[in-house]
Formats: C-alpha cells, sequence, structure tokens
C-alpha cells in the first residue's frame, strides 16, 4: 500500500505543477488578446491592418495547451463538472466505488482510446514539421503534440483517482459504535 500511496502522491504533484504551470497561460492569453483587440480597432481608425493572423492562432494555441494539459489537475482537484444530487449523499466508501467503477470502465478506455485514434495524427503532423495555412506559417505540430500530453495527465490522474478509490476501500469501515453490554445488577 505504501507503493501505491507513493505513486498516487507523485502523479498529483505531477498534475498539479503542470496544471499551475499551465495556468499562468490565462495571463498570456489575456494580454495577447488585449492588444490583438486594440491593435484591431487603432488599425480600424488609421485604416491600416495592424493585426495578424498569428496573434489569432497563437491564442487558439494557448487555450488548447490550457484546457488539454490542465484536464489532469481539474481532475484531481476534482473540479470537473458533475451532477451532485445524489452523489455528495453517499457515504465515501460509495463515492469509492463510483469513483473506481468510472475510471476503470469510462475514464481510463476514453483516455486510451484517444490516445491511441490521435497518435498517428500527431506523429504525421510532427514527421511533417507542420505548419500553418496562413503566411506566417505558425509551427503547429507542438500544439498538436499537446493532444497526446493531455490524454497521458488526464489518464495517469485517472490511476492515482482508482487508487485513491481503492485506499479508501481497503479502509476498515466504519461501524457505529455499539452499546456496552450491560452487566446484571449486584455484579461488578
Amino acid at each position: 500500500m505504501t507503493f501505491l500511496r507513493a505513486l498516487h502522491d507523485r502523479i498529483g504533484h505531477l498534475n498539479h505543477f503542470v496544471g499551475t504551470a499551465v495556468s499562468w497561460l490565462a495571463v498570456v492569453l489575456i494580454v495577447i488578446g488585449t492588444i490583438n483587440t486594440i491593435l484591431r480597432y487603432l488599425g480600424g481608425w488609421l485604416h491600416l491592418s495592424l493585426t495578424s493572423n498569428a496573434m489569432g492562432e497563437i491564442q487558439w494555441m494557448l487555450y488548447a495547451a490550457m484546457f488539454l494539459l490542465g484536464a489532469g489537475w481539474v481532475l484531481k482537484e476534482d473540479a470537473h463538472v458533475r451532477v451532485d444530487v445524489l452523489y455528495e449523499r453517499f457515504s465515501p466508501r460509495r463515492r469509492a466505488w463510483i469513483n473506481l467503477l468510472g475510471t476503470l470502465f469510462l475514464l481510463l478506455p476514453f483516455c486510451a482510446f484517444g490516445f491511441w485514434i490521435s497518435w498517428d495524427y500527431v506523429i504525421d503532423s510532427v514527421r511533417t514539421l507542420e505548419t500553418t495555412a496562413d503566411a506566417g506559417q505558425l509551427p503547429i505540430w507542438p500544439a498538436k503534440t499537446l493532444i497526446l500530453l493531455g490524454f497521458f495527465f488526464l489518464g495517469i490522474q485517472g490511476l492515482a483517482l482508482a487508487i485513491r478509490s481503492l485506499m479508501t476501500l481497503g479502509e476498515p469501515s466504519s461501524q457505529p459504535p455499539q452499546a456496552p453490554e450491560e452487566t446484571p445488577e449486584g455484579s461488578g
């Protein structure tokens, strides 16, 4: 159990690090979006074209990085959208069963399928050093590589969730305290 706990913790630390680092891309995304908007309006007033398609492409690449690389962190923090109408009312053991079964039969197969189906698409892009179709020809292959990394980080965090669920299920279940046995009167 010590190995599983250590593996769980290491995966959590990795996804926390990646998610925290990627969250800073939001600031970059906002700055680029603001500059792009200001230049577009300034260019309109001056009848000049001051913006480029490259800025828009960089924005969607940054957004893709945040979404793909942050998914594992969001799962670690249990911040994915879910319908908690029943789940929150369940005991920790029942939640652990739901998390374990959902991870084993839904999340991990989804990640494996996504990784598998994206593999050739990403490898072809890397092999050809694919660029965007616009005149600036920004490299697009690094953004496509994030697809595989996103499924990887989400998948290993799913593995950590399964480990945590197994650890919860392995703990002794909490039984309600039993009433002390009554002793016959006069003994004691």
